[in-house]
């Protein structure tokens, strides 16, 4: 249980009417899960809502957005089309940067705000904040949440909030897993959301292309500081090649910890764009949110990333010369 008052955001709901819902770029199950567990929580209530991020769901998540509810700003809805609302409510961030192109949206606005998160890294949003940086997962929040404001889910619901809570503690095995966190997970069951199937939905739906980036990637990974850093890149020539896209880098860098006496680990990527998007990891009691900050990055003490300007060679250099430091300091 955490520490936050939900009693605010009962207020907040019941006098207003319409809500947009945002998560950052790049939506993981957590941001997802969370859309469209606070989605429902507002509709038990009466409310509208409509849910539009700065990108679309990643193609592995898809599942998660069944109905098209998790709208694309500038695709499936433009700018000028975005309802004229009393809230915006933002989960799974606490800063502009991660908004994407809806930051600027809800900017301009000046619309009441309200954020649920758990990350560390943070801006001033000037939003009311239910936040605790202690909790496993936004998802777990929302759960909590619902359950103060007398709010029961379904079985998409429950089986999305699963998901959210599931993939940010590592199915379970990362230290922010507590009790509590275990105790949600069963509840979550008990409302329908079953295990193995989300399991096979997220880990056991692999493209031919994702199977192949990952052989090309890993193979090229590198060492330093005696083996406690390790980390691999995939450049966009990588990309095209194999047929894969950016979502099918995700999780390699946790291949990388898992070398004997690895402490600390990154991978970069080679966005089309050009820009070199970096996902950090690190054991205790080390803090890769803090490095990540250099860049202009954030996340958790644990698990965090940051977009960098390329070159690559370039990027990869000074992330890896800050892992050191890290490592050494």
């Amino acid at each position: 249980m955490s520490s936050v008052n939900w009693a605010p955001l009962r207020s907040i709901i019941e006098n207003n009417q319409t809500f947009l819902i945002s998560s950052h770029v790049r939506p993981d199950a957590d941001a997802l899960g969370s859309e469209l567990g606070i989605a429902a929580i507002l509709r038990a209530f009466g409310k509208e809502c409509t849910i539009v991020n700065g990108t679309a769901p990643p193609s592995n998540l898809e599942f998660l957005n069944p109905d098209g509810s998790i709208l694309k700003l500038g695709d499936q809805i433009a700018a000028a089309d975005l309802p004229d609302v009393d809230v915006h409510l933002i989960v799974d961030t606490s800063a502009w940067q991660q908004l994407g192109a809806m930051a600027d949206v809800i900017q301009k606005a000046g619309k009441l705000r309200v954020v649920i998160d758990h990350h560390i890294s943070s801006d001033n949003l000037g939003a009311t904040e239910f936040k605790d940086v202690e909790s496993a997962a936004t998802g777990e929040l929302i759960f909590e949440a619902a359950e103060f404001l007398g709010v029961s889910f379904d079985k998409v619901t429950a089986s999305a909030l699963y998901a959210a809570i599931a993939t940010d503690t590592g199915w379970f095995r990362f230290p922010s897993t507590s009790p509590s966190t275990v105790r949600t997970a069963a509840a979550l069951m008990e409302l329908g959301a079953s295990p193995h199937e989300l399991f096979n939905l997220l880990y056991e739906q692999k493209s031919l292309a994702r199977i192949h980036l990952a052989g090309r990637v890993l193979s090229r990974m590198e060492t330093a500081c005696d083996g406690r850093l390790a980390w691999v890149f995939a450049k966009s020539q990588d990309l095209k090649e194999t047929n894969a896209v950016p979502a099918d880098t995700e999780s390699l860098v946790n291949e990388c910890l898992t070398i004997s006496g690895s402490e600390a680990a990154f991978i970069a990527v080679q966005l089309p764009s050009g820009q070199i998007k970096f996902s950090l990891r690190c054991r205790s009691p080390h803090n890769v949110a803090a490095l990540a900050e250099i860049f202009n990055g954030g996340g958790h003490k644990l698990a965090s990333g940051a977009t960098l300007p390329g070159p690559l060679d370039e990027a990869l250099v000074k992330v890896r010369d800050e892992f050191v430091k890290m490592l050494n300091g």
